[in-house]
């Protein structure tokens, strides 16, 4: 089950499309919907997070805490709307595509894609594109 959380003003504009979309993300990669929380927030409740939890004293747009069990997909994915926000203008993105891509970002880091090197990331963003690509398409 796909839920969303709102820790800040924020909120999806259509939460079932979303849902939709990020359980069509899941079957792409041939892994199993189980219990994924969202929960949209602020840099503040972010930044609490990364520094109680991960020990990392700086703003981030997402982190994801992956709690999945063999091939079915549990976790709690974060997600700081300011940095989303800050990050499209920066990127010379739509807001709605950033906030595609960190969606997908913490699906896709439970489905086992790594970013810490230049190679990880080179195909983390190509399964991004590809996953973004997948919201536009009509169902």
């Amino acid at each position: 089950m796909i839920s969303f959380n709102y820790e800040t003003a924020f909120s999806l504009e259509d939460e079932p499309r979303h849902e939709s979309w990020i359980s069509a993300v899941i079957q792409s990669e041939s892994k199993k919907e189980g219990d994924v929380n969202y929960i949209f927030c602020d840099d503040a409740y972010l930044h609490k997070i990364n520094v109680q939890y991960l020990n990392h004293d700086t703003l981030t747009d997402i982190i994801s805490f992956d709690y999945s069990l063999g091939n079915e997909l549990h976790g709690d994915i974060f997600i700081s709307v300011e940095r989303v926000r800050e990050n499209a203008v920066e990127f010379n993105v739509s807001f709605t595509e950033e906030l595609l891509r960190v969606m997908a970002h913490g699906i896709l880091h439970f489905s086992g894609y790594k970013d810490k090197s230049d190679e990880d990331v080179l195909l983390m963003r190509q399964k991004e594109n590809e996953k973004i690509a997948m919201f536009h398409v009509e169902r």
